[in-house]
């Protein structure tokens, strides 16, 4: 097989960048856009010495779970990589990247994985977006949306069927406020423009939005008036904010963000509970998705009362809140200052005095702790935990862990390392669906400790 050749493929799984794998003869291929199940005319495009990646040229004979993409961009836009799949077939793809993990990276065999956790649908789920701006090639107008698969060619979209609908009108009618202001988009290779990008939240359980401009600079004439009118314009909207970055590079969010129109954050209903969430605010995109999984959690959890419950990569305090109500006390930990901040403000807003927070990494704060915890959640970023985490929680032996991850391989490798000496054993494994039309997924594990 040389690059450039023509073959006939079937696909037989997909990977965890979503692309479909194929085998021809020896070599494994990888095919983005494909279904387990279709038979496809391919060209090899690139080739290693382990793998080939293939374009799609022509669909043979199409395997059951592919369906016609409830987009109309789904050919161009990198935002999705499996709208063409059936929502089940996702879903069945999930659990067995996450089994299969937990089987070759942790060694852990016949665990018994709960059926997965979704949201209240597959489209519609995401509250946060945030899009590049740029300018059409033809007409110099301005676009927003997300990048072509594997370039960095904008798309422009005036809707996103992931995105919550009620955002739809702002993605579609904002870009043309923007060039009737005549503000200038940023060109991230000259280094030259201001407006960067273009970012939406809402509250899903309220339907107060925020609107946000990312600019390297705040000197854009009229804003303040523009402001104003957005605010008149769209009956949901609470705050038209300003974030200032002006840096090099592709990093989205500066340091600094200001209202320009109405108030720097929304409220949102999270579990019970209101939430203050500013336009930088981390805070899961999936709100349905994150309340069934934490549901789920807190009637896995043991509770009488007494406990000391610790939090790590707490963020605002999104799970940390709603268990300090089953617990004697909760201490959060969060690396972003400005989280544990609205974290604070969270817990006043919500008369919950049971809880504390501190800012700074996990590995430098949790062995610090003087107190014993009997329940502690992991939630980590993509890479897992760092190793002095897991080693501290070892010599601490809370009675229960929940391992909170968005990256299987991570999640088993920690896993194995907690589970290595016996103290701990893995007594129940939830997936959960954070990510619809997206290989990403979620999955909370409970280990129990032993008694010797």
């Amino acid at each position: 097989m040389h690059q450039g050749d023509l073959i006939e493929l079937s696909i037989h799984d997909l990977n965890s960048q979503g692309a479909g794998v194929g085998r021809h003869g020896d070599q494994v291929v990888f095919v983005p856009d494909t279904v387990p199940g279709d038979r496809l005319q391919v060209r090899i495009v690139r080739l290693k010495r382990q793998y080939a990646i293939g374009q799609l040229q022509k669909v043979l004979e199409p395997a059951p779970e592919r369906r016609r993409p409830p987009c109309i961009v789904a050919d161009k836009c990198g935002g999705c990589q499996w709208l063409q799949v059936e929502d089940s077939l996702q879903q069945q793809v999930k659990i067995n990247e996450i089994q299969q993990a937990l089987q070759r990276i942790g060694g852990f065999q016949d665990l018994d994985i709960q059926p997965i956790l979704s949201g209240d649908g597959p489209l519609s789920y995401r509250n946060k977006a945030t899009y590049p701006l740029g300018r059409s090639s033809s007409m110099g107008n301005v676009q927003a949306g997300y990048y072509r698969k594997g370039s960095h060619q904008l798309i422009n979209l005036n809707q996103c069927p992931v995105q919550d609908s009620r955002l739809n009108p702002l993605l579609e009618n904002v870009k043309i406020d923007i060039q009737n202001q005549g503000w200038s988009i940023y060109n991230e290779t000259k280094h030259q423009g201001k407006l960067r990008h273009l970012a939406l939240r809402i509250g899903q359980r309220t339907g107060k939005m925020l609107l946000t401009l990312i600019s390297t600079s705040a000197d854009l004439v009229n804003l303040e008036t523009q402001a104003e009118t957005w605010l008149e314009e769209y009956p949901g909207l609470v705050g038209v904010c300003l974030n200032e970055n002006p840096k090099k590079g592709n990093l989205i969010w500066g340091d600094t963000t200001k209202a320009i129109a109405g108030r720097p954050y929304l409220e949102e209903i999270f579990a019970g509970l209101t939430l203050k969430l500013r336009p930088e605010t981390f805070f899961q995109v999936n709100t349905s998705a994150a309340e069934a999984l934490l549901t789920a959690i807190t009637q896995q959890l043991t509770f009488t009362g007494e406990e000391i419950l610790i939090d790590a990569y707490c963020g605002v305090g999104t799970f940390t809140l709603p268990l300090a109500k089953k617990v004697q006390q909760a201490i959060g930990i969060e690396v972003q200052a400005s989280s544990i901040q609205q974290a604070w403000e969270n817990a006043h807003h919500n008369d919950i005095h049971n809880v504390e927070f501190h800012a700074g990494t996990v590995e430098s704060i949790l062995p610090s702790l003087d107190v014993t915890a009997d329940i502690v959640l992991l939630d980590p970023p993509r890479k897992g935990c760092d190793r002095q985490v897991l080693d501290a929680l070892l010599h601490s032996k809370p009675k229960q862990i929940v391992y909170i991850s968005c990256n299987p391989a991570t999640l088993a490798r920690d896993l194995k390392h907690l589970c290595a000496t016996q103290q701990y054993q893995i007594q129940w494994v939830q997936p959960a669906d954070f990510f619809p039309q997206t290989p990403h997924v979620e999955c909370a594990v409970l280990l129990n400790f032993v008694e010797t």
